[in-house]
């Protein structure tokens, strides 16, 4: 009799933490038990599976622990980006949006259980120290993460600490070990240069709270120089994303008209369309955005605006394809809950979700230094490759055009492509981790290819006759 009872008081102690974690943030709160027959059955099985761990594994558990995990578990199984975020978490988020944090600074994902870098942020610790896209992280100071929360906070500690970060990657037969020193990382998003008189260069690394205003700044100092901009090229290679606001105040610069994002959810609330403003300024020199597989998000916002109003050219490869929309719930005693609410389109209708922006030049990166050899691009960790993710719901019409595609490596043998591609990683890193240069750009066979597709619109446009 006993055991009943305290089984009875075991599960509502269940449903009231419940109850705490999942509708406190969310202004209501509903009766979980009374409002569905096979919830309050689901919650009966879930407090028998409590009673039975408690009393019966190896070593002693925390009943809030076991409840946490379990939230944590059901909600990351609707989709790689929607999670539970515990107080620490929630800040990290918070202080990310604001522009700086503490740590290494770079974009992690898990892929099959196990951390795995999708881009290291321009100009950090982690760049500088060698980090690469799809490097997997499996120790950190010598001890496995458990997931992505754990591998944040112990790659994040105060400024001037150190940490050793252990990394598997493709052509190494052994780990890499590097020892990385912790800093403030300022996210500066917006890089410039003017490449030649008169063609200007921007790159944005990510989108955060000051994106907007910094690309502005950059803008007028390309667009004040001594020879009128004539064309400029934008370069969204490895922005992992950032904030949605940001990623439409960019695009609005160059639209005068017409959408620019329209995002759909299951609740109309989660519904709206987003619609650009007649700027004061009027900026209608030709555009060449640059892509790649590490262009996530934000970046693919811009990319897809800006190609589906013909305000711009997009070279290079196939973008990482995250077509959804997240929203962050404050809950009780600090947590929040990030939930994806909604798909977004772009002008034209289009999902990039798990399929990404198509560029309308495809052009692989080439290995500064050697003309022989291309980034393998198509190895990348995208959408499409994470588990739970969402499958785009537009059916796109075939539009029977083809894509210009530059040669490249496709038809070596697999040994030469083997041989080629650890070549390739033993090559200098990228010329982006420090100051721009003219030099820089100028070995950047997609940077070259984009200011050359300039040059003949500037050319041609004089020659051809209304």
């Amino acid at each position: 009799m006993n055991l009943k009872k305290n089984r009875h008081i075991k599960l509502w102690m269940t449903v009231i933490i419940a109850a705490v974690f999942l509708t406190a943030g969310a202004g209501f709160y509903r009766d979980l038990s009374a409002g569905s027959e096979e919830t309050y059955k689901g919650l009966k099985v879930f407090s028998d599976v409590i009673d039975i761990i408690e009393n019966n594994y190896v070593d002693t558990v925390d009943t809030k622990d076991l409840i946490q995990k379990a939230i944590q578990g059901m909600v990351q199984g609707l989709d790689p980006h929607s999670s539970l975020l515990p107080p620490e978490a929630y800040e990290d988020l918070q202080i990310d949006s604001e522009g700086e944090f503490p740590g290494i600074g770079i974009h992690i994902t898990l892929q099959n259980g196990i951390v795995t870098v999708i881009s290291p942020i321009e100009g950090t610790p982690a760049f500088k120290a060698g980090v690469k896209a799809k490097d997997r992280i499996i120790k950190i100071d010598g001890f496995v993460p458990k997931d992505l929360r754990d591998a944040v906070s112990k790659m994040r500690g105060p400024k001037g600490t150190t940490v050793v970060v252990t990394i598997a990657r493709e052509g190494f037969s052994e780990p890499l070990e590097l020892t990385i020193t912790r800093d403030i990382i300022p996210v500066e998003s917006i890089k410039s240069l003017v490449i030649k008189p008169g063609y200007g260069y921007i790159w944005i690394t990510n989108f955060t709270g000051n994106t907007t205003d910094d690309f502005i700044k950059a803008l007028e100092k390309l667009e004040s120089g001594s020879t009128p901009l004539k064309g400029f090229i934008l370069d969204l290679r490895d922005n992992g994303g950032g904030l949605l606001n940001q990623a439409i105040k960019v695009s609005d610069i160059f639209l005068e008209e017409g959408k620019i994002l329209s995002i759909e959810g299951r609740l109309k609330k989660n519904s709206r369309v987003f619609t650009a403003h007649p700027d004061k300024v009027k900026r209608t020199y030709p555009m060449v955005i640059l892509i790649n597989s590490g262009s996530a998000s934000a970046s693919e916002i811009v990319a897809g605006a800006l190609q589906d109003h013909k305000r711009a050219l997009i070279l290079g490869t196939t973008s990482f394809g995250k077509g959804s929309v997240q929203s962050v719930e404050k809950l009780r005693d600090g947590y929040a809950l990030k939930l994806t609410i909604a798909r977004y389109y772009t002008p034209n209708g289009r999902s990039i979700q798990a399929k990404g922006i198509e560029p309308d030049i495809v052009l692989r990166h080439k290995t500064p230094g050697d003309e022989s050899i291309y980034d393998d691009d198509e190895g990348m960790i995208k959408e499409k490759d994470l588990r739970n993710h969402l499958e785009s719901t537009f059916d796109e019409k075939k539009d029977g055009k083809k894509k210009a595609v530059q040669p490249d490596s496709e038809n070596k043998p697999d040994k030469d492509k083997k041989d080629i591609l650890k070549k390739k990683k033993s090559k200098d890193m990228d010329y982006r981790m420090g100051p721009l240069t003219v030099e820089g750009l100028q070995s950047d066979n997609q940077v070259m290819h984009g200011l050359e597709i300039l040059l003949s619109y500037e050319i041609f446009k004089d020659k051809i006759k209304p």
